[in-house]
């Protein structure tokens, strides 16, 4: 990726925090740096987890602006304790800095892309100076929706949200609990974030035709909200299909297992499992009789992950048992290579909007349990496309609710079982591939945004 130098005029992209927001806006920038667009990317640091350092620290430093931000006080929002909503309010108070930032750069900055997060305050000072600025959604559009109508609804929300005269219809089970509670710096955030989105020059979600079709017609056709602007679909962002140079002790595992029968599970870079429940995630698994390839986290931040044995978790002599079908690791794993693995056969998910994406691109069955925040918006898509089956009934955070384990060694055998969802998740990721392929929806999506920046 070049930072373009002896190009006339730049596009500035600003991230927020979070991995689930850095990591498809980096993909992004990428993709746009390889079809010849001049980038930089606007970077606060010290960064909230080692996941997003370790992502900047691999990108060419040239690339790289330093955005200091403003003074902030986290003691204004006593309720409010995850440390990536607060810095999203940390940078969405510092969008007054950004013109004399600027006025500094060279070449100049033709356009903007600036992460949903932190739209309600960095849309206005790209209008009063005037520079064309996009937005980057990456959630899936079903969200996008419920973001862009949350200012016209009562809160807090106590109902279902019908969308688009019935299109969609997102049950009140499935909102984000945040946004039960009119207080929550999360629905501040949020309602203020879906007003600004008119002022938009574009939309960028990272989805494509045939896995929301309605919906995305529904929105060019202004049937969501009257004078949005232009939703611009190009997804499946691209994947880093490349095998390490050096694989990681867990893909040499994966290595040496059977063809399609292994099942990768993984609820994200924040979403936490209660310590119960993890307890009996792993005995589901274990009484599966599934091969597995588990990720396992403890804390929301992985800099506070703690070294705890996996047999003090799951109980002594867990590893022993499972050694020869089983795999548990604490670390970060390359997901994009683990999802096209061949030993990988389907993807136990959070359903978190990058993990379904990349199974949608991977053509890879996917089990959603969602856990918070979007995920059950974003679940529902996962049956109605046919990438595969969430369990309505599974407690997420918000319940107090476990899933026993043997409720999950039954689901699991099932999911790994049933071929027809394999065929039409594989059916899914066809029409995926030929999204993005010359002429597809998705590529006349890139062409669109490259002539609009």
């Amino acid at each position: 990726m070049s930072s373009g130098d002896t190009k006339l005029s730049q596009v500035l992209i600003i991230p927020s925090s979070g991995m689930g927001h850095l990591n498809p806006i980096v993909r992004l920038a990428k993709a746009l740096s390889d079809r010849g667009v001049s980038i930089s990317l606007l970077t606060v640091r010290p960064t909230i987890t080692a996941a997003e350092s370790s992502l900047l620290s691999s990108l060419p430093s040239s690339l790289l602006i330093d955005f200091p931000l403003a003074p902030f006080d986290h003691s204004l929002f006593p309720e409010s304790s995850d440390p990536v909503t607060l810095r999203w309010e940390a940078i969405r108070r510092s969008a007054h800095l950004l013109p004399s930032l600027i006025s500094t750069l060279s070449p100049p900055v033709s356009s903007l892309i600036i992460d949903i997060t932190i739209a309600s305050t960095f849309l206005p000072v790209a209008v009063a100076a005037n520079i064309p600025c996009f937005v980057s959604f990456f959630s899936f559009a079903s969200m996008l929706a419920l973001c862009s109508v949350s200012p016209f609804v009562p809160h807090p929300i106590s109902t279902d949200v019908k969308i688009a005269g019935g299109v969609l219809k997102i049950p009140y089970s499935s909102i984000p609990p945040p946004l039960r509670d009119p207080n929550h710096l999360f629905t501040t955030q949020f309602i203020d974030n879906g007003r600004a989105l008119t002022l938009a020059n574009g939309v960028i979600v990272n989805t494509f035709l045939a896995l929301e079709p309605e919906l995305l017609a529904a929105f060019n056709a202004g049937e969501v909200v009257p004078g949005f602007p232009p939703v611009i679909a190009l997804g499946p962002l691209p994947l880093e299909k490349k095998q390490p140079s050096s694989p990681s002790p867990a893909l040499r595992w994966l290595d040496e297992q059977p063809e399609k029968s292994v099942i990768y599970v993984n609820f994200g870079s924040i979403s936490v499992l209660s310590m119960e429940q993890i307890r009996e995630l792993g005995a589901g698994l274990e009484m599966s009789g599934c091969r597995f390839f588990w990720v396992m986290k403890t804390a929301k931040v992985d800099r506070e992950e703690k070294a705890v044995d996996i047999d003090d978790l799951l109980g002594e002599g867990y590893v022993k048992r499972v050694e020869h079908r089983g795999l548990v690791v604490r670390q970060w794993v390359e997901q994009d290579v683990v999802l096209v693995h061949r030993a990988v056969a389907g993807f136990l998910s959070h359903s978190g909007s990058n993990s379904v994406m990349e199974a949608a691109a991977a053509g890879l069955k996917l089990l959603a349990w969602p856990r918070r925040g979007d995920q059950r918006v974003i679940a529902a898509s996962v049956p109605r496309s046919g990438l595969g089956i969430w369990p309505e009934n599974w407690a997420w955070e918000a319940e107090e609710r476990v899933v026993a384990a043997e409720e999950i060694a039954v689901k699991v055998r099932e999911f790994m079982a049933d071929e027809k969802l394999a065929e039409t998740a594989a059916k899914l990721g066809a029409a995926a591939t030929a999204a993005v392929q010359k002429g597809g929806t998705s590529d006349q999506s890139w062409r669109y945004l490259i002539t609009k920046l």
